[in-house]
């Protein structure tokens, strides 16, 4: 095992790591009943998942009737809010992702998570999964500053130099993933049960994985 490719391996959070697609659902649908909006259903509001919740909710009011920055003023803090208080109500890892870690840990591979969810609720969310010390690191999307949210290269090279150095690997389930990761100069591979907004095919990533199971195997292979 001392001769696996990959010294760390981050990864994306919603999505990949973890289902949480009934409490964002939640939050974002909190949030438009008190804009009056009409509610959306899990398949929309997960297209609208990857560069944080503004984001999100930006485009489920411009889903369910059109983007008004005043009413954006007024709800984004009770989405927040709303999220922060049942962030682990129904978020659940994905089949499969509690062993892989386990066979990277037993390779000697450090882990860490790079997300653009705030970083508040990212240490919330994993420390309420009972996972907080299988990560050496957590950066959220407000972490590095305004702006340098995935896809920027800064938060992954951020969590490589948390990690102690060394070859890395991302793992996600967007755009923004594959962009970081390319940006950072490091291979990136795709979960194709994530949160997707356009076909996996069309990501760009150096792999794709359809389950866990595949992760050490592609990794091995992209290490190759």
């Amino acid at each position: 095992m001392a001769d696996f490719p990959f010294d760390i391996v981050g990864f994306d959070l919603d999505g990949t790591l973890i289902d949480t697609s009934a409490d964002l659902l939640g939050a974002t649908n909190h949030a438009l009943g008190l804009a009056r909006r009409s509610l959306l259903d899990s398949a929309a509001v997960m297209t609208m998942v990857g560069r944080g919740a503004k984001h999100m909710l930006e485009q489920a009011l411009e889903a369910s009737g059109g983007y008004d920055a005043a009413l954006m003023a007024r709800v984004y803090p009770a989405l927040l809010d709303w999220y922060r208080d049942h962030v682990c109500d129904h978020s659940r890892p994905f089949p499969g992702m509690i062993e892989a870690l386990d066979a990277l840990a037993a390779r000697g591979v450090t882990l860490g998570i790079v997300t653009n969810k705030f970083e508040y609720l990212a240490v919330k969310l994993i420390d309420e999964l009972g996972l907080s010390a299988r990560f050496a690191t957590i950066i959220g999307g407000d972490t590095m500053g305004k702006g340098n949210a995935k896809p920027s290269a800064l938060p992954i090279e951020e969590m490589i130099r948390r990690c102690g150095g060394g070859r890395a690997a991302f793992v996600g389930d967007s755009i923004y993933d594959v962009l970081a990761a390319k940006n950072a100069g490091v291979p990136s591979i795709v979960v194709s049960f994530g949160f997707l907004s356009q076909p996996v095919e069309e990501l760009g990533a150096d792999a794709v994985i359809d389950s866990f199971a595949e992760l050490v195997p592609a990794l091995e292979k992209l290490g190759g």
